[in-house]
């Protein structure tokens, strides 16, 4: 018997309590049913920095940045020697170049940032002859070669700065870039709040056709939304995200008759906590060799403001164990800094300017929810970090030790990653924040804990204590085709 198609549909930022509220609301049938049918998990533990470039690689590809080597929104390229944006907003892409910014992200993150050497979900299931397809997705990397659009006007505008075609699943559609079809939707190039009504008729004229075995449905408007009116406001846009998914199941004769007939994985990348003040990293380092948005061109340190987390690059190495003392008291004494990270002599450290500092390793007699074995020294607290039977945890930094451990093992990660207390969001190179609305990046659960729900398959095997990842995602695809 055939195995049933499956769509994994991601809602950008989805917290977990906005998604069970839109449920029991009434305003998300779909999800509802899914729920009915399979199981709501509300603690989908991000990636850190838990910014949507590093979580959507991560649900891509099942691994963390140490392997998959997307560091941040925005970040330093050694390589290159100059700042990598993906578009924190519209200001920080003008200060870096809007071209560079939309070349940045729409080819080099998956041709040349994203590692060569870890498959995506699209490349493993095009690899044993699955019907792939995908709307609007940062990360698209697939085994099918797809040319410029330039069936519309828009298109053959947009045609003028995107030439090169690009590997993707079989069926691609990306803004109004790429679309192996013609669909007769459009993106208006991927313009917030008509997103999800793309990526909705899109996958609805697919499912009618029967054009895919897997969907990667990408449904970006509720960050969008949550940035602007806050994580409480998400409500409204959880029930735009469902009725694109119903219009989905409608076009395969209705909710029930959908999920008979598919697998379905819905989940968000991150989470979202409220903004209430903003850290300006580049007045704390006021004074220092920075590098400008230019280039570093006798500069001696990079920042990289990530919405609710930052990476600051030493630029020599030989002088960071020098530079280190100096980057770390200026951190220290920022207000809104909750935690700061670095590595020293084969141990990660995160330091909290009020609860301490705690060294850890791999390998040892503790064992953290997913398995992993640590060995760890210091002040437990610096990370609300608790021990039991051998166990470690902690409820306010969810996965610490492994998210931090992989962040810093990331070869395109800043010597030192920094984390914001509640409340706290650092200003990007646009000096936009969201002060009054909502934001993510950090450690803490309130933006690293979002919502899973699924029927139709299983759950990985190390994701059955509880502790589950964004990286179980493509785990659970895989398994679904027999990978």
């Amino acid at each position: 018997m055939s195995r049933p198609r499956a769509l994994l549909a991601v809602i950008d930022g989805a917290k977990p309590a906005m998604l069970r509220r839109a449920v029991e609301d009434g305003d998300a049938p779909f999800l509802a049913a899914v729920i009915e049918r399979g199981a709501l998990v509300d603690r989908l533990c991000a990636a850190f920095p838990s910014v949507t470039p590093v979580c959507a690689t991560s649900i891509a590809t099942g691994v963390l940045q140490d392997r998959h080597h997307i560091p941040g929104m925005n970040w330093w390229s050694r390589a290159e020697g100059r700042y990598v944006e993906y578009g924190s907003s519209l200001a920080a892409a003008r200060k870096f170049g809007v071209t560079r910014q939309l070349i940045d992200t729409v080819y080099r993150m998956n041709g040349e940032h994203l590692a060569r050497d870890v498959p995506t979900i699209f490349e493993s299931l095009d690899d044993i002859g699955v019907r792939t397809a995908g709307t609007t997705y940062l990360i698209y990397r697939g085994r099918h070669e797809h040319q410029v659009n330039r069936s519309t006007a828009l298109a053959r505008i947009a045609g003028t700065l995107f030439r090169a075609p690009v590997r993707g699943p079989r069926e691609l559609f990306y803004a109004d870039i790429f679309a192996s079809r013609d669909t007769g939707h459009r993106a208006q190039l991927g313009r917030p709040g008509l997103r999800d009504r793309h990526s909705g008729g899109v996958a609805a004229w697919l499912t009618a056709r029967d054009m895919y075995d897997f969907l990667l449905l990408s449904l970006p408007d509720n960050d969008t939304h949550s940035h602007r009116y806050g994580p409480a406001a998400q409500v409204d846009s959880i029930a735009v995200a469902d009725e694109q998914l119903q219009q989905v199941a409608e076009a395969a004769g209705g909710i029930d008759a959908f999920l008979d007939r598919h697998a379905v994985i819905v989940c968000a990348d991150h989470s979202h906590t409220a903004v209430e003040r903003r850290i300006d990293l580049f007045a704390a380092f006021d004074g220092w060799p920075v590098a400008g948005s230019n280039g570093g061109d006798g500069a001696e340190i990079a920042l990289c403001p990530n919405q609710r987390a930052a990476q600051v690059y030493v630029l020599h190495p030989g002088a960071r164990a020098g530079m280190m003392r100096g980057i770390l008291a200026t951190l220290d004494a920022l207000p809104g800094v909750d935690v700061v990270c670095f590595a020293a002599s084969g141990w990660a450290v995160a330091r909290s300017p009020v609860r301490g500092e705690v060294r850890f390793r791999r390998g040892g007699r503790l064992r953290d929810g997913r398995g992993n074995a640590w060995t760890v020294e210091g002040d437990l607290g610096a990370l609300g970090l608790q021990t039991s039977g051998g166990e470690i945890q902690s409820d306010s930094h969810p996965d610490a030790l492994r998210r931090i451990w992989a962040a810093l093992s990331c070869p395109t990660s800043g010597d030192v990653l920094v984390s914001a207390a509640l409340g706290y969001e650092f200003a990007d190179w646009g000096g936009v924040d969201h002060v009054g609305a909502g934001s993510h990046g950090s450690l803490h659960a309130d933006d690293s804990l979002g919502a899973l729900v699924f029927c139709g398959c299983g759950p990985p095997p190390v994701a059955r204590s509880g502790a589950w990842s964004i990286t179980d995602v493509a785990a659970m695809v895989r398994a679904h085709f027999g990978l």
